[in-house]
């Protein structure tokens, strides 16, 4: 269904870009179109009905012909027609020169016989519809072109049915609801989609019947079928007997003619067009509308002897079979009028529409590319071209295994140094590799970061499992250097890197220097890690400052607003932060704050009461001059302990690390929105959480900066999409959907728990907004504490088995965010139990499993 579907799309939007473009010229001269009768007539009131200054009686059709033949004895007159209202003047049709399909059409006066101007802006309109149906082509030429053009929009009406298909068909707001709170490209397809819906039977009628009169061939076959072909009817004009070889037609008597229609109709009729015999007919075809017709196009057909007026064949539009009908109401349909002045009306709009159509479809086009250009180059920002080496020498192999994003930002600058000192690398991560390549190569370097507890990152879960099954002692003559990342805050910490140092021991590898170690960043552990490089590979100390990455400064944000989202909770209060920033600043969904705590002003001022120093007095602290006050702000308050001077407190003090936050908001929104959980302690609030929660003043200047977090990236395409997360985790996952809402893509999931429905569902209101747009094919709310038996989201997953293994099979990617602890494995045991150990193994080597868990 995910490839179809992809397919479908792909042929919607290159027929839109293409042929939509030139339906626009069609929409916009159809529009012109649909009213050309009445702008005529009010061009030309005197046209509309010719004023009978003398007071005499119309003419009767025989008299009407027979002046008009005689001041025209060069002209054939082919068809005749007549108004049964007073002074609507008649109109004559003269045969077509040689070489030619048609004759001149000319208005009548009915009292007088003669020949009325060319109404103005006929002309105009005559344009307009060579424009329309033949795109000032040949006809022969244009019309196959018209025809194409209307297959097109029937495929574009078809497929743009089938692509927005809502899980809830029977739901009119899934179908009919323009959001106007909705903005950029999602408004841009929330409009096409809804007005592409009313629209849908217009555009279904316009090109079926534009396909109709597109291709004659087409045209023959079931205008045939109906009963209604030309050669049929020039059948019935004709004589019972076999014609006469290049008979001469009868003259006809069109008084007899007229009195015997007359006699045939009753009187019940509005506008009649004889058409005369031509050679080898007898007959004269009499093409009435009622009275009151059922449309514009409801002709019944009456034959009459040329000669004697005697009626042949009477074939009334209400007696006609359901197929006859329908060809005599092709015109209507296209035009509208077979609905009356409404059905006109909603034609004209869906015409108009066509441009509505091609602007909205270009802009989300443009749109999409903007976006694919937008993540090319963040991913040529995030891995630039490294500078070729010298020819000739041993490459070196880099490693880099990652989870955020900082394992391969430190193996990219290591390979441009080493680089820069002459060195081949081969930059790989390492989830691409094996014992076997890794024997390729005679000296390796590892740059490998460890997941929450000891854990390796998402991809390479199977790669270490089967790394460390594996046996034998295949790399003994690799060395090997090991950069290993992690957080000392954890008890196993450095956990993957050094069970890869172990792993590698074990196949032979020899280490060029010692294992280093880095907790978040540590300046000194990776000071180690270049200084051991420089004297492996005899690297200039200078060289890493060419290359040394540019760090995001931390610039302050300001607190705009903060609210409780589950008042009365069971839980720690949740609350929703927002940020803004004086200039503009982007950052791609998925993305984190990184932001610099500050100590509650209760706790400082109780601290230095408590030390008895002043706090203002001025101290140096982190490299800057600040009042001991807002260096105790900034940093770990030590135990109380005697100092005799600020500043020797302040030489013991260390600064606070910084908090990471997923951001639960997308450029669009124009501010940076946090969802907060506050941390309580035996002892106060937690430092951070406390901070932007409660101790925070509004408007106060929040130092943080935006970090990209690869680990998390959202798909760049309209792939499925599965949403696994609980409590403040919703922040990741909201900034994705909002961006997928934004985008277009509706094939989205969410799995999402909390504690109780009455307190925290605060997030009902969002959930609701995308279903009602079709843009949340599912949602599975899970609330653990409204019930006896605890439930949490990897219950309904396990649940739900048969329609996750569906999803991953259309080939959707999994999103998990929220509690490392608890729900981090329980959804990562639910996925394995579903899917099976290998499909899950595969769904996370392929990138298709992202989590940002805390």
């Amino acid at each position: 269904m995910a490839l179809l579907r992809r397919i479908w799309f792909q042929i919607h939007w290159f027929i839109g870009i293409t042929a939509g473009s030139v339906l626009v010229v069609i929409g916009l001269t159809g529009a012109t179109l649909s009213f050309r009768a009445e702008i005529v007539d009010a061009i030309n009131p005197e046209l509309r009905h010719v004023a009978n200054p003398q007071g005499a009686a119309a003419l009767l059709p025989a008299a009407l012909a027979e002046r008009v033949q005689a001041a025209h004895p060069a002209e054939r007159i082919v068809a005749l027609t007549v108004y049964a209202e007073p002074g609507r003047p008649a109109r004559v049709n003269f045969a077509p020169p040689e070489g030619q399909r048609q004759g001149e059409a000319r208005l009548v006066d009915p009292w007088t016989a003669e020949l009325l101007p060319e109404p103005k802006g006929d002309a105009f309109f005559e344009f307009v519809e060579r424009l329309h149906r033949w795109l000032l082509l040949p006809r022969d030429t244009g019309k196959p072109v018209t025809g194409t053009l209307a297959t097109g929009l029937l495929i574009l009406a078809l497929s743009g049915l089938y692509l927005r298909w809502p899980r809830r068909p029977l739901a009119w707001r899934a179908w009919l609801k323009l959001d106007f709170a909705l903005t950029g490209r999602a408004f841009l397809w929330n409009l096409h989609a809804v007005v592409g819906t009313v629209a849908l039977l217009a555009y279904l009628a316009s090109s079926l019947t534009g396909l109709y009169w597109g291709f004659d061939a087409l045209r023959t076959v079931i205008d045939n079928a109906a009963g209604e072909g030309r050669a049929v009817r020039a059948q019935r004009m004709q004589t019972g007997a076999a014609p006469v070889k290049k008979a001469a037609a009868p003259k006809p008597d069109l008084q007899r003619v007229w009195q015997s229609f007359l006699q045939e109709t009753h009187g019940d009729w509005s506008l009649v067009t004889f058409r005369m015999p031509g050679r080898n007919a007898t007959q004269i075809e009499a093409t009435y509308l009622r009275t009151h017709p059922e449309h514009e196009r409801a002709r019944n057909r009456l034959y009459l002897d040329a000669a004697t007026g005697e009626a042949s064949r009477h074939e009334r539009y209400s007696d006609k079979p359901l197929a006859g009908r329908l060809i005599n109401s092709i015109y209507p349909l296209h035009m509208g009028t077979y609905w009356g002045l409404p059905g006109r009306i909603v034609m004209t709009l869906s015409s108009l529409g066509l441009s509505l159509f091609a602007i909205t479809g270009w802009m989300l086009y443009l749109g999409r590319r903007r976006t694919k250009r937008a993540v090319r180059d963040e991913r040529a920002r995030l891995s630039p071209a490294l500078p070729p080496a010298s020819g000739g020498a041993e490459p070196v192999l880099l490693i880099f295994a990652t989870q955020t994003g900082q394992a391969e930002r430190i193996a990219l600058q290591t390979a441009a140094v080493l680089q820069s000192a002459g060195v081949a690398v081969v930059l790989q991560p390492l989830v691409r590799l094996s014992v076997d390549a890794l024997q390729r190569y005679r000296k390796v370097l590892l740059v490998a970061s460890t997941f929450g507890d000891g854990d390796p990152p998402d991809s390479l879960r199977a790669f270490a499992r089967q790394f460390a099954r594996q046996t034998g002692s295949g790399l003994q003559d690799v060395r090997y250097g090991l950069l290993a990342l992690g957080d000392r805050h954890y008890a196993n910490f450095c956990g993957f890197g050094r069970a890869l140092d172990h792993d590698l021991r074990g196949h032979g590898a020899q280490a060029l220097f010692p294992m280093i170690e880095v907790s978040n960043g540590d300046a000194g552990a990776l000071a180690r890690w270049r200084q051991s490089l420089a004297e492996t590979f005899a690297v200039q100390a200078d060289a890493w400052q060419t290359h040394q990455p540019q760090a995001q400064p931390f610039e302050p944000w300001r607190l705009v607003r903060r609210t409780l989202l589950n008042d009365g909770s069971q839980g720690d209060p949740l609350f929703e932060i927002e940020l803004a920033l004086p200039d503009a600043a982007t950052w791609a969904p998925g993305a984190l704050v990184e932001l610099l705590p500050r100590q509650a002003a209760s706790t400082v001022e109780r601290f230095l009461r408590d030390s008895g120093l002043d706090g203002r007095a001025l101290v140096r602290f982190d490299g800057h001059e600040r009042t001991l006050e807002e260096a105790l702000s900034r940093s770990t308050l030590p135990p109380a302990a005697p100092v005799s001077t600020a500043q020797a407190l302040a030489d013991t003090l260390l600064p606070l690390a910084p908090r990471s936050y997923s951001v639960a908001s997308i450029t669009p929104d124009g501010c940076v929105q946090l969802l907060v959980r506050q941390a309580r302690h035996d002892d106060g609030l937690g430092v951070a959480s406390g901070w932007l929660t409660a101790s925070a003043p509004a408007d106060a200047a929040i130092e943080l900066r935006l970090l990209h977090n690869p680990g998390f990236a959202l798909v760049d395409d309209e792939a499925p999409c599965i949403f696994i997360g609980n409590g403040s985790g919703f922040a990741g996952l909201r900034a994705h959907l909002r961006e997928r809402v934004r985008r277009g893509h509706g094939r989205n999931w969410l799995v999402y728990g909390e504690r109780n429905a009455v307190h925290d569902a605060f997030c009902a209101a969002d959930i609701a907004q995308w279903q009602a747009t079709g843009m949340l094919a599912r949602a599975d709310l899970v609330f653990s504490r409204d019930q006896p038996q605890r439930r949490y989201v990897q219950d309904r997953l396990r649940e739900s088995a048969d329609a996750l293994r569906q999803w991953v099979v259309e080939g959707a990617v999994v999103y998990v965010c929220g509690s490392l602890e608890g729900m981090a494995p329980g959804v990562d045991s639910a996925l394995c139990d579903a899917l099976g150990a290998p499909v899950f193994d595969d769904l996370v080597a392929q990138g298709r499993y992202r989590r940002d868990v805390y």
